[in-house]
């Protein structure tokens, strides 16, 4: 599923009507709980949650013209999609959320490196995402970026 959206707002609109609620849900545990400095946005065709370039001017590595991903959200066409690149850089903060994944859902946990896959939209844990998100400030995520993305000169 590909949603062409201007804003995050937009966005929303655009996802199938029967997903809205808990997208929208999922959108306010991620905005209620994200660390200061955090801005949201259209990123990747899906929701953003980026450092911006006033604080990270850098820009991300790949693409240095665009700011610094943290968090994106995404309705896939089966799944809602939920990517934390912090968990990807940080082994510690992939275990806890594991477990704590394990302790407060029914079902098994659908993940990549980076990517939670939620296909039972009855089985989103908002407050696990909201934990999740006040786990890493801007700063500790620029320190863990520059350690595990960029190379040394």
């Amino acid at each position: 599923m590909h949603v062409i959206a201007e804003n995050p707002e937009h966005y929303v609109t655009q996802i199938p009507e029967d997903r809205q609620a808990i997208f929208s849900a999922l959108r306010k545990a991620i905005l209620d709980n994200m660390p200061a400095g955090l801005e949201e946005c259209m990123n990747y065709g899906m929701i953003g949650y980026v450092v911006p370039k006033t604080i990270y001017p850098a820009g991300y590595h790949c693409s240095p013209q665009l700011p610094l991903p943290f968090v994106n959200l995404a309705s896939q066409k089966n799944f809602i999609a939920f990517y934390h690149m912090g968990m990807y850089a940080n082994t510690e903060l992939y275990n806890w959320f594991i477990a704590e994944y394990a302790e407060r859902c029914k079902y098994k946990l659908d993940m990549g490196k980076s990517c939670i896959r939620f296909k039972r939209m009855d089985d989103i844990p908002l407050d696990l995402i909201g934990e999740l998100m006040t786990k890493i400030s801007v700063q500790d995520w620029i320190s863990m970026y520059e350690t595990a993305f960029i190379k040394k000169k």
